[in-house]
């Protein structure tokens, strides 16, 4: 039988230590091609170039694994792997990271890496989006690859559900092992944001954004929680945004006629 074939990419750039650990993970498992940001592009969200030229060289960054660098988001690398470099070829399953650095939460919105999972899902493909809850510049990713293989190799077997990316997140890496997977909700919580302003050097005024993550969220199925009692959490997001409760809401108590 033919090996599955795995389209990896991510947000943090096609030279980040992440990226690496995530193809070398899947090269055990399937044909593996990359399409990744030639530069960090984290904190982009599901971002879309438009306006500007779109670029795609190839790499020999992985030996033996067909590889580009993309100078656009992560959702463009997606779409660039579909219509361009796969061309006929459909990805049996899509991977985006390992980000370095948490995606839990409210977070995801703003991510890259899951931008590119969520474009994944959007398109019908399998996708899953891996993120280390670790922001250290040598941030230790050996411990996620078990269960990276794991999860993917659950998403090749079993029918993902339509329209639907995986956020996948590991605690940093500790003393004591990892204690499973927790299939969870996303927490409620949010960034409570700060914004400095500075002077440059040549007297203008700039700001700095900086704040605190707060998290609101008592419940114990949530990926904040797994995360702080050494689980992995695994959060099933879709691209459907609709408030469906709130339908009825506005239906019945809003006055919209002329």
């Amino acid at each position: 039988m033919s090996k599955p074939l795995i389209l990896v990419a991510n947000d943090d750039g096609v030279t980040a230590p992440g990226i690496r650990h995530l193809v070398e993970a899947m090269q055990e498992i399937g044909e593996v091609v990359v399409v990744a940001p030639d530069s960090p592009q984290s904190g982009m969200g599901h971002a879309i170039t438009i306006g500007n030229t779109l670029r795609l060289t190839k790499t020999d960054i992985f030996p033996g694994v067909t590889t580009y660098k993309c100078s656009g988001t992560p959702a463009d690398c997606i779409k660039l792997a579909k219509h361009h470099v796969l061309k006929e070829r459909k990805p049996d399953l899509i991977v985006s990271g390992i980000n370095h650095g948490s995606n839990t939460s409210i977070s995801v919105l703003y991510s890259g890496t899951m931008s590119a999972a969520i474009e994944g899902a959007i398109e019908g493909f399998p996708s899953i989006g891996f993120s280390l809850c670790d922001f250290a510049s040598d941030a230790d990713f050996s411990h996620t690859i078990d269960y990276v293989k794991l999860i993917a190799q659950q998403a090749l077997a079993n029918p993902m559900p339509k329209g639907v990316a995986l956020n996948v997140n590991f605690p940093p890496k500790r003393n004591e092992r990892i204690k499973g997977i927790k299939i969870c909700r996303q927490a409620r919580a949010k960034w409570q944001e700060q914004f400095d302003q500075r002077v440059d050097p040549t007297g203008r005024k700039y700001f700095w954004m900086a704040g605190n993550f707060v998290n609101f969220d008592k419940g114990e199925d949530n990926d904040e929680w797994a995360i702080a009692n050494n689980y992995v959490s695994v959060v099933p997001c879709q691209f459907d945004m609709t408030a469906h409760h709130a339908i009825s809401q506005l239906n019945d108590d809003w006055e919209l006629k002329l």
